[in-house]
C-alpha cells in the first residue's frame, strides 16, 4: 500500500476538521439554547448546570446575557 502525500492527508484532515467543527458550533448553540429555555422556564440554575456540559459560572453568564435576573439571596421565599 502506497503512503499518501502528507499534503494530501493534511488537506482530508483539515476537511474533517471543519466538517465536525461546525456540527459542534451548531450543537453548542442548541444547548445554549436550550439552557437559556430552561431558566426562563424556571427551573433552578443548579439543575441545569446538572443537565449540561457547563460551569455553574457559564450559566450564570448566559442568564444574565439573556436577561434572566438572578434569584433574591437565600433562594425564593417561603409561603407562609
Amino acid at each position: 500500500m502506497a503512503q499518501m502525500d502528507p499534503l494530501d492527508k493534511l488537506d482530508e484532515s483539515t476537511r474533517r476538521y471543519r466538517d465536525t467543527k461546525a456540527a459542534h458550533d451548531e450543537a453548542q448553540q442548541e444547548v445554549v439554547d436550550d439552557v437559556v429555555a430552561a431558566l426562563k422556564a424556571g427551573k433552578r440554575p443548579t439543575d441545569v448546570v446538572e443537565h449540561s456540559p457547563f460551569t455553574a459560572a457559564h450559566v450564570r453568564k448566559l442568564a444574565r446575557d439573556n436577561g434572566i435576573e438572578p434569584a433574591p439571596r437565600g433562594g425564593v421565599p417561603k409561603k407562609k
